[in-house]
């Protein structure tokens, strides 16, 4: 019998990856494309929709080329993508909006609009506390842009634009899957359907809010143009997709209650697995999210670009031409003791997230003349390190009764075993990463097979495609050694809270 394959496209904040798998989760081919992020200042970031669709056409191409296997083969097709951000569509499925990204700050006046009408009203109904996603922004383009919201006939996500491009959907089709609910501004997560009272207060169209829909429901087939372009043939089922946090969490296996979950990537995600709603309206930090898995939530913090922070480093600050490896930097740090001799770093460039506070901004304290460039690197690893342990706290007020024990980690800095080692110290937590760094291609490739039938248990696929590396334990005196300088982290906020606002301001 031939082997059955599926595709699964990551539509990511720095770029497009797709991979190709077999049903036993082997990778045959990937391909990747980077984005075109839109920055002019003023809290704008944004990117084209089209040339988003275009990455998916381009890279489904070139991993269909590159494995040379026959496209009768490949059984389903799925999408993740960047959750935070909208686009606005017309009626023929056309981009009215740029892809508003998560990393956009414009709608800030309406993050504050909504926490002064219904803050904890809408942290119990989305699981998510007030931020930058949908519920702002949607609000930013019926009050800033009113002309362009009147042409919008349905807001939808970046892997759903995708998905309607290849299947030729109009919006009577639209759609958003439950793992993008919590981040809606305007979804009942618990129920899976649109709070007509949230919608109601704050004066948006029901009309403009697309179907919910399961991951893996099939919302399509291939076009013969789609098809022709990436080298497939027509009619290829179509799964409605899901987040990119989502995917990603599936593949890594976080399918069980008690698993904690490291995404260092472009944002830095902090998350575990638990099986009931308990929003956090104490901290409002936590953004308590659906699972893939039914039956199960992915309670998270996140910090906006935080994996940004160490890129930003060795691109702007190790010299010009060719920037230094992430391996060398590791090497220049590895030696030097926790804390970095006094120095503390604020990995908050844009505002920061969990809890929300765009007055924030990215900071060095404590700097003296016997810092050099491996006290900052490690500094800025330190600074994510504490702000999971901020995020760890909260979780376990939340979920007194999961046997936590380990973290799982998967992403870019997952690869560094310098990170990883921190991460353990800082919180206290043995650190396990898993063999596949990047698993959102692979969790939207199960995803499309649990849709089309090539995998009845979803959650018995995943498990069965997992692997882990060796063990990161915490040490014990590095552990104590952290504890004033994460005490001293989470002081700051309140300190310079004044001078953030007037920088901010």
């Amino acid at each position: 019998m031939a082997t059955t394959y599926l595709l699964g496209i990551d539509i990511g904040t720095q770029g497009t990856k797709t991979g190709l798998f077999s049903q036993e989760g082997r990778k045959v081919a990937e391909a990747f494309e980077a984005s075109r992020l839109i920055r002019t200042g003023n809290g704008v970031v944004q990117q084209e929709p089209d040339e988003m669709y275009g990455s998916v056409l381009r890279t489904i191409a070139a991993v269909m080329e590159q494995s040379g296997i026959s496209p009768a083969l490949v059984a389903g097709i799925g999408v993740d993508g960047q959750m935070a951000g909208i686009i606005g569509i017309d009626g023929d499925w056309c981009a009215v909006t740029w892809y508003d990204s998560w990393l956009d700050t414009r709608c800030e006046k309406y993050i504050g609009h909504i926490k002064q009408e219904a803050e904890e009203k809408v942290i119990a109904i989305t699981g998510c506390p007030v931020t930058y996603a949908h519920g702002p922004k949607i609000l930013w383009w019926k009050h800033e842009q009113p002309e362009v919201y009147k042409t919008i006939d349905k807001f939808i996500l970046p892997s759903a634009y995708a998905v309607g491009r290849l299947a030729g959907l109009n919006s009577e089709n639209a759609y958003i899957d439950y793992s993008h609910l919590h981040f809606s501004g305007f979804g009942d997560v618990e129920k899976k359907e649109w709070s007509v009272e949230l919608l109601d207060l704050f004066q948006v169209d029901k009309s403009k809010m697309p179907r919910i829909v399961n991951p893996w429901d099939i919302v399509g087939h291939l076009t013969p143009d789609a098809a022709a372009q990436c080298r497939l043939i027509p009619g290829i089922p179509l799964v409605a997709g899901c987040g990119d946090s989502a995917a990603t969490s599936l593949a890594a296996g976080v399918t069980r209650k008690g698993i904690i979950f490291d995404v260092a990537g472009t944002a830095s995600i902090f998350s575990c697995c638990v099986d009931q709603y308990k929003p956090d309206l104490k901290n409002k930090t936590l953004l308590y999210a659906r699972s893939i898995v039914p039956g199960l939530w992915i309670p998270m913090a996140y910090i906006n670009g935080g994996g940004l922070c160490l890129q930003w480093f060795r691109d702007q600050l190790t010299g010009t031409g060719s920037p230094v490896s992430f391996g060398e930097l590791d090497h220049e740090a590895e030696t030097i003791a926790p804390g970095s001799e006094g120095l503390i770093f604020l990995p908050h460039f844009s505002g920061r997230v969990c809890p929300n506070n765009a007055n924030v901004r990215g900071s060095w304290i404590g700097l003296h003349w016997a810092h050099q460039r491996g006290h900052l690197y490690k500094s800025i690893m330190e600074g994510i390190a504490y702000e999971y342990r901020h995020y760890f706290k909260i979780i376990r007020e939340l979920v007194d009764d999961a046997p936590f024990t380990e973290v799982y980690a998967i992403g870019g800095g997952a690869k560094s075993p310098l990170f990883n080692t921190i991460k353990a110290d800082v919180l206290g937590i043995g650190y396990v990463p898993l063999r596949i760094g990047d698993t959102a291609p692979l969790g939207s490739a199960l995803v499309a097979g649990h849709g089309v039938g090539v995998f009845p248990d979803l959650m018995a696929a995943a498990d069965a495609m997992i692997g882990f590396e060796a063990r990161i334990p915490c040490h014990e005196d590095r552990h104590k050694a952290y504890g004033k300088f994460a005490d001293a982290y989470e002081n700051v906020f309140d300190a310079l809270g004044p001078t953030f606002k007037a920088i901010a301001g």
